[in-house]
């Protein structure tokens, strides 16, 4: 039996430093292309879940131990990454501490999500959804 060509597998990641007024987040800049400022995250490995994958990628590009709190939802548009197709299952999550940039992350800085600077991949429209939810405590519809 052949193996099915599927979109590889990633998650995302929106920080709020619950112990700074206002619960900023943490954006990225990213090391590699495509540049520019993102939310951290990254693939999945092989045998890892979702969950476990969005903890690991948080501390690698942030050093902060991060508490998963909700999904926010799934993206997968086959133009979100002009490398490829990917599908990015996107976490909400709370961190205390000193971020620091890591791994891809050239430099990061916390952000209030009404200010953000735009954005790398469709992390705009992740946003975007992200203050929805904040807004009205309902979570994206899906996209077609």
């Amino acid at each position: 039996m052949n193996k099915p060509v599927t979109p590889l597998l990633t998650v995302d990641i929106i920080i709020e430093m619950v112990d700074r007024p206002g619960r900023p987040i943490v954006l990225i800049e990213r090391k590699h292309p495509p540049h520019g400022w993102a939310l951290p995250g990254g693939f999945v490995d092989v045998g890892e879940s979702l969950e476990t994958a969005a903890v690991r990628e948080a501390l690698e590009e942030t050093s902060l131990h991060v508490r998963l709190t909700r999904l926010l939802g799934t993206y997968s548009d086959p133009t979100r990454d002009f490398r490829g197709h990917t599908a990015s299952a996107v976490y909400i999550a709370e961190a205390r501490g000193e971020p620091r940039a890591a791994d891809d992350a050239k430099h990061l800085a916390l952000h209030d999500p009404r200010e953000a600077p735009q954005l790398a991949f469709d992390h705009d429209r992740i946003i975007g959804d992200y203050l929805h939810f904040l807004d009205s405590g309902e979570l994206p519809a899906p996209r077609q």
